[in-house]
């Protein structure tokens, strides 16, 4: 008897969400897996203020494109020349210097509509994207960060630009509401992920969201916590695996994770010594993480890394990771039964 498909919600931001969408996007509709994907959603957060997307942002007082834009190429059909033009960024130093096709795309096709969700649903049809892509509020919202030293500085740029510990993040306005489509989505999923992701700025503004972090609270889905690999000058560092989860809990207590993911393939010593000098360095190795996390969260460890002078996760091998998440929590509720 084949095995039902799961509807999976990958939360998130930045270039964490995107790699992780590439490698689900794989699973989907692959009947024969042992564990598949019918329904692919993806909660992306909006609060990007920089680059392209900032600009957008502050000319046409719109949603930051940029984030939306990169998990619609991941989800889209590799072969496309479309999937190519989205990624297209003008270069020079006129106006649209520096702005990528997509951003533009989904800029016009919000003007034509005057709806930035089927601006982005249209797009994802144009691109044979297999997933659905939900910014995680339609709100104009900002990050704020009330810094160490007390300082409060406003704006994901600013607030990545001070590379100084944060002591408290939050939304403005604090009460924007989630897509109704968001919620929709938590509601129905057997699987949601949480990152990877820059903690401050990728994570945790989607579960910022009124109603968010609650409602994953009360699904009754597995949940996984994808750890990042590296830490990240000012915002997180020193920080351990551990620290990224208490973290996310300090924020969403409600959230339990049955499985957390890490990485356990050491990075060249070319690598250490190239972020090192930027103050950043590496997660989960050295950590005895059955002693650290919590008893009934399920650590998973494998290689996770890509070939490449950055680190970054490999997209696949991430993938593999969540699906045997998966296929571990319906054996072990098949034995139960």
């Amino acid at each position: 008897m084949m095995n039902p498909g799961q509807n999976l919600v990958a939360i998130g931001g930045g270039t964490g969400l995107s790699t992780l969408l590439a490698g689900l996007k794989e699973r989907v509709g692959k009947h024969s897996a042992p564990s598949w994907i019918e329904n692919l959603s993806a909660i992306v957060t909006v609060s990007d203020d920089g680059g392209s997307s900032g600009r957008l942002r502050d000319e046409l007082q719109m949603l930051p494109p940029g984030d939306i834009r990169n998990c619609m190429i991941a989800l889209s059909e590799d072969s496309s020349l479309l999937s190519r033009l989205f990624k297209y960024r003008f270069r020079g130093e006129g106006e649209l210097g520096g702005h990528s096709f997509g951003n533009l795309f989904l800029a016009a096709l919000t003007e034509v509509t005057g709806d930035f969700t089927e601006a982005i649903r249209l797009s994802s049809e144009v691109l044979a994207s297999k997933g659905h892509i939900f910014p995680a509020t339609l709100s104009d919202v900002r990050l704020a960060a009330e810094l160490e030293d007390g300082t409060v500085v406003r704006g994901e740029t600013q607030i990545t630009a001070s590379r100084a510990p944060i002591r408290r993040l939050r939304l403005e306005p604090e009460q924007c509401l989630p897509l109704p489509q968001v919620l929709k989505a938590i509601r129905e999923a057997d699987v949601i992920t949480v990152g990877p992701g820059s903690l401050y700025t990728s994570i945790l503004p989607n579960l910022l969201v009124a109603d968010v972090s609650r409602a994953i609270g009360e699904s009754s889905a597995i949940k996984i916590f994808v750890s990042n690999l590296m830490t990240q000058p000012g915002e997180t560092d020193g920080y351990s695996a551990r620290k990224h989860l208490e973290t996310v809990k300090q924020y969403a207590p409600e959230i339990h994770f049955d499985f957390i993911v890490v990485n356990d393939r050491r990075i060249s010593s070319e690598q250490a010594e190239r972020y090192a000098a930027e103050h950043a360095y590496q997660i989960g190795l050295d950590e005895p993480l059955d002693q650290e996390v919590d008893k009934a969260t399920e650590i998973m460890q494998a290689d996770l890394l890509d070939e490449g002078e950055k680190v970054r996760h490999n997209s696949r091998s991430l993938a593999e990771v969540v699906m045997a998440c998966c296929e571990r929590a319906r054996l072990r509720s098949a034995v139960t039964l």
